[in-house]
Formats: C-alpha cells, sequence, structure tokens
C-alpha cells in the first residue's frame, strides 16, 4: 500500500474519533514545546492554530500523495514561521506533533505501517525544510 494510503487513513481514522484535532495538537505541541506559547498571541489564536492545522494536514496528503502543488505549502511556510522567530527545527518538529497525537487518539488501531509512512513523510519534510534557503 502507498504511503498515502496510511497517511490518509490515520486521518480518516482520527477524524471517526475525534470531532477537532486542534486541542490535542496544540495542548501537545506546547507541553513538548513551551516556547511555543509564546509564539501565538492571547486574542484569536484558536482560529489561527486551526487554520494552522488544517493548511499542514492539507500540505502532509499533499506531500504523501499526488504532490499536485499544495504541499508547497511546507516551503513557504519555513519562510514565514522565519520571520515569526519559530526555529525550523520547532517548524518539522510540528509535523511530528501531528503523528503523535495522531497515535494517541488511534490507540491500538495505529499500526506499524501508519508510524513507518508517517516517520518516512517526517524525514522527507525535515529535506525540504532544509533545502529551504531563507
Amino acid at each position: 500500500m502507498p504511503l498515502m494510503n496510511f497517511i490518509e487513513r490515520s486521518f480518516e481514522l482520527a477524524a471517526e474519533r475525534c470531532e477537532d484535532l486542534t486541542p490535542p495538537v496544540y495542548r501537545r505541541l506546547h507541553a513538548e514545546h513551551p516556547e511555543t506559547l509564546a509564539l501565538f498571541r492571547s486574542e484569536g489564536s484558536e482560529l489561527v492554530k486551526g487554520s494552522m492545522l488544517a493548511m499542514a494536514i492539507e500540505a502532509v496528503l499533499d506531500f504523501a500523495g499526488e504532490r499536485s502543488g499544495k504541499f508547497r505549502m511546507i516551503e513557504c511556510e519555513v519562510g514565514t514561521h522565519d520571520d515569526y522567530g519559530a526555529p525550523r527545527e520547532l517548524f518539522v518538529a510540528f509535523f511530528g506533533v501531528i503523528m503523535r497525537t495522531l497515535q494517541e487518539v488511534l490507540g491500538p488501531d495505529w499500526t506499524a505501517e501508519m508510524d513507518e509512512a508517517w516517520r518516512k513523510l517526517i524525514g522527507e519534510i525535515e529535506g525540504v525544510v532544509a533545502e529551504t534557503l531563507n
């Protein structure tokens, strides 16, 4: 089964169990990387977080699949996050946070194939981020 199918399946299963991934993703992000709290303003940040996560999911699905163009958001957002003062390592870490949140939501339904697909994908994203010049 192609990489995309395992990535997509992890999101499909999570959607059946969790109405909105935004709160658990950002709880994990802030717990694992407390420095991220300072990167979000207090007012309106929930909308920003939801939008950021939606864009990241769309980019991940395109990156793992057809690569029709939406995955380029990853390259574009590296520069934007540089401007916000977010280290590139933190930018890449966000995708790992998404993966671990999905893993937690899916529990025993998280498969070794999903894990492998996500790790490969994050490695590829890390490569794209490393190649992106400021």
